[in-house]
């Protein structure tokens, strides 16, 4: 099972945090940390999987990453789950923020966290994968989008398209 997915940047900042039990805020945060300096300390070369969270479980829980460009994606896993489904899971969920974003960046996930909670609810709930076929979350996220602009619903917190776009472009300058 999927105990928690969490999504930070090269700094520790998380972006995206996503626990599938029952912890405290505190605990949470010091996790975070925890989980932040171990997998920021390890070099490219090296597996990325690790053993244990003494906050989280124990030797039976796993920590599984990928690291890519500015943003670590961790997913910890009791030891009932496959390290390399993980790996290819965390690979689909890349790919499907980067299909639907199209060049996925950290401010893609700061200003559309909604959306991006959405795509993750499409493939992990309740700490089990649901879908791993990006063909269907992504298909499902345009129905989700469509639905949204013909209701006239307009998230709160979320920035405008050319806001968000203009933003995007004065980061990457």
């Amino acid at each position: 099972m999927i105990k928690s997915i969490m999504i930070f940047n090269n700094h520790g900042k998380p972006r995206l945090s996503k626990f599938y039990q029952q912890i405290d805020i505190a605990t949470q945060q010091a996790l975070i940390e925890e989980i932040f300096s171990l997998v920021s300390k390890r070099p490219d070369t090296v597996c990325n999987f690790l053993e244990g969270s003494k906050l989280l479980g124990g030797k039976d829980t796993r920590v599984i990453y990928r690291h890519y460009a500015t943003l670590y994606f961790v997913f910890v896993v009791d030891e009932s789950e496959s390290e390399l489904g993980i790996l290819d899971l965390i690979q689909v969920f890349v790919e499907s923020l980067d299909r639907c974003f199209e060049n996925v960046c950290e401010l893609d996930l700061i200003f559309h966290f909604e959306e991006v909670h959405h795509i993750l609810t499409e493939i992990v709930q309740g700490g089990m994968v649901l879908e791993t076929n990006m063909t269907e979350i992504v298909t499902a996220i345009g129905e989700l989008n469509k639905m949204k602009k013909k209701s006239g619903a307009i998230s709160t917190g979320s920035l405008s398209l050319k806001a968000s776009e203009t933003l995007r472009s004065s980061f990457r300058h």
